[in-house]
């Protein structure tokens, strides 16, 4: 039985609507991650997954119980959905032992494993106005995590947050999946940092689902330039353009442009009947890697290097396995 069932849900504001006909199911344990651009409708179907907003149309099911909207409850809300929202607050001069034991279901033994879960052991002395936004963070995911919840709805939980803690709070998500065995739908507009944590990716725009599928299928095979966009670099070659790594086989497809991420562009010093020469432009250093601009033909690509070795105004030769290919 599905853990969770979203049925043809929307939702208007203003005569437009935020949210229209939404569909997805979620089994037990299945990691589901929401993307999309600021004001697609992730904050509000979370929402309404939650029992915080009511829906215009379709029905939410939870353990096949359909869940009641804030018009239908004196105390909107599930007992068994937490929601960890982006505007979460704590009691200020309260010590963080305090305000965890205010919503607390669990045993000691249970709390203080959630606890460690959430890294948060060493702070139960320190007052709620001693801390970092990361730190207050997870205090607030404990608090949540205390009430017993078997679904878990995080909204855009790495936002703000500088590199060490957005670390921090992605161990502590898979740990609530792998450790307790809580389901999540995490929401971010930051889409690289759902692909190494969803089993599975929904991406909306306009409010409506516009693609959904395993992170390497969203990222391999965008249904269209939006959705290549919102998880990284990629190139896009049209017209004659298509024909550099293509030539004339029946790999072309007419009115489609071919996408290729930066990384499966792959750089030969030797020329060969597989290969297509460019011309260096510009080196970008991004840390861990670097960026080079090559012109071939009238196209300028993007491919992602692991070195430095390149220079401009050199001459290398390019090449592409067809199966890193996708068209839009």
């Amino acid at each position: 039985m599905a853990l969770l069932s979203v049925n043809n849900l929307s939702k208007q504001e203003r005569g437009n609507y935020v949210i229209h006909d939404v569909s997805f199911v979620q089994e037990p344990l299945q990691k589901i991650a929401i993307t999309g651009e600021t004001g697609s409708g992730k904050t509000t179907l979370l929402k309404m997954i939650a029992g915080l907003v009511q829906p215009d149309e379709g029905t939410v099911l939870f353990e096949n119980i359909r869940v009641k909207g804030p018009l239908e409850k004196l105390i909107p809300g599930h007992a068994g959905i937490a929601i960890l929202s982006q505007h979460f607050e704590l009691r200020n001069n309260y010590r963080v032992e305090e305000e965890l034991e205010s919503k607390n279901l669990l045993t000691e033994e249970e709390a203080n494993r959630i606890y460690a879960v959430c890294r948060i052991n060493h702070l139960l002395k320190r007052k709620t106005d001693q801390l970092s936004g990361g730190e207050r963070q997870r205090i607030v995911l404990a608090r949540l995590l205390t009430t017993r919840p078997r679904l878990l709805l995080l909204d855009e939980p790495f936002s703000n947050l500088d590199a060490v803690h957005k670390s921090i709070i992605k161990s502590v998500l898979a740990e609530i999946s792998s450790e307790l065995h809580i389901s999540c739908i995490l929401v971010s507009h930051d889409a690289p940092d759902v692909l190494s944590w969803a089993d599975h990716i929904l991406v909306m725009q306009a409010g409506q689902i516009i693609q959904q599928g395993t992170p390497l299928t969203i990222y391999r095979q965008p249904v269209n330039e939006y959705c290549a966009g919102l998880f990284g670099e990629y190139n896009l070659l049209a017209g004659d353009c298509k024909k550099i790594f293509t030539g004339s086989s029946t790999l072309l497809i007419e009115n489609k442009q071919l996408m290729i991420r930066p990384e499966f562009i792959h750089i030969s010093r030797s020329a060969n009947e597989e290969t297509v020469s460019g011309t260096v432009q510009t080196l970008h250093f991004w840390g861990s890697y670097y960026l080079l601009d090559v012109l071939a033909g009238n196209q300028l690509l993007r491919i992602q290097v692991n070195n430095n070795h390149y220079l401009p105004g050199e001459e290398i030769n390019l090449s592409v396995s067809p199966a890193d290919m996708w068209w839009l």
